[in-house]
């Protein structure tokens, strides 16, 4: 299911590369989990094992290794240290005693880069067992797809898509296929793999990981802003999109500063109310004295494209916009996509977690830690 090295979001290697050259001693955790109700994949728990094993074989090819090089803010010692990058099954637990569990453990550099793998390959092998593509579903899953670029094609205002959906999947093959029609009408794909095959840009900056290892290298309440320097001066006016949500949009406005707001070339949306959350960014950087016309809110929270165009009308001219559609694209042949997402927890034994601006969506595996972060930060959950 998975062939490529390359075959993962954009965030992983722009992730690995700080994670490569600032913590290369750090040790990581992550936790599964399933958001869909009585989804129950433990009966095809040892196909998944038996597909996570394959990763062990797959290494960086030279065409593949030319194309990262080509990218200007991947340094070519990193690419160098890519090629011999292996991935490491063992470090992933999988158990089914109580339910379906898997978790991830091992220094961050070995482990960051099995998130996306992980998630596509539970994601393909629940589809091919509930929904498999027969001809019926297939004419349907088309059906969708054309009507989507109708939608894109008849958009009455710009709009800047990019493939988003990686993780979430039906299939490899069937991501490949709606990306290549598509194709024309996106600024490019999260996948790197298939913006190497299709000659897409590929996008990504940082995920929710990066922003909350720094809870393990900060104090808390400092631990959001050494995230956003460590990155901006990693980068140095590359990647300049933050996330905003690791600990909620008021914590992260607080964080926010002028410095930051004018260092970083705007903000993205991934959980609450994404017009709500439009117009604070545009407060904020009204507040600031820093012209939103010149920044980019990216949103990218269960979006599809009317979703989008809505958005896209609402802000034009006052701040550019880019729309990450994920799951709506990758997934969507008229049955309801699995729920699944495996995120950082420990960094150096202690426990990180994720709060949200939307119910439901926060990751932690100790909740007595978890209720102290909500009482310093009392997001909007």
């Amino acid at each position: 299911m998975i062939t490529s090295l390359l075959d993962t979001d954009l965030y992983k290697f722009t992730m690995m590369q700080v994670v490569w050259g600032r913590f290369p001693q750090a040790q990581a955790e992550y936790a599964f989990q399933c958001r869909t109700k009585d989804a129950d994949l433990a009966p095809f728990a040892a196909e998944i094992r038996a597909e996570l094993d394959k990763l062990a074989t797959l290494r960086l090819q030279p065409d593949e290794a030319a194309f990262l090089r080509s990218i200007r803010y991947l340094r070519p010692e990193f690419v160098d240290f890519l090629e011999h990058v292996t991935l490491d099954p063992r470090q992933i637990e999988l158990t089914t005693e109580g339910g379906f569990a898997l978790r991830i453990r091992g220094p961050w550099l070995a482990t960051i880069l099995f998130e996306v793998p992980v998630l596509a390959t539970i994601n393909e092998v629940w589809s091919r067992h509930h929904f498999p593509l027969t001809p019926e579903r297939e004419a349907e899953g088309l059906r969708r797809l054309e009507e989507k670029l109708g939608q894109l094609t008849s958009a009455a205002v710009p709009l800047n898509v990019m493939e988003f959906g990686t993780r979430r999947r039906y299939s490899q093959a069937w991501q490949e296929r709606v990306t290549a029609r598509l194709a024309p009408h996106l600024i490019g794909t999260s996948n790197v793999h298939l913006a190497h095959k299709l000659g897409l840009k590929p996008f990504g900056t940082m995920a929710h990981e990066f922003l909350q290892a720094g809870q393990a290298l900060a104090p808390l309440l400092q631990s959001q802003k050494l995230m956003l320097e460590e990155w901006m001066q990693f980068y140095r006016g590359d990647l300049g999109i933050a996330l905003s949500d690791v600990f909620g949009f008021d914590a992260f406005l607080a964080d926010f500063d002028r410095l930051f707001a004018k260092a970083y070339d705007g903000c993205r949306h991934d959980s609450g109310d994404p017009a709500a959350w439009g117009e604070r960014l545009l407060a904020h950087y009204e507040a600031l004295g820093v012209d939103a016309r010149a920044k980019t809110a990216v949103f990218s929270d269960g979006l599809n494209i009317p979703k989008a165009i809505a958005l896209a009308e609402r802000f034009d001219g006052r701040i550019r916009t880019i729309f990450g559609i994920g799951t709506d694209l990758s997934n969507d042949l008229g049955d309801k996509a699995l729920q699944i997402v495996l995120k950082l927890v420990r960094l150096n034994g202690q426990p990180v977690v994720k709060l949200s601006d939307s119910p439901g969506k926060a990751i932690t595996d100790d909740a007595a830690y978890l209720e102290y972060v909500r009482g310093m930060f009392a997001p909007h959950e």
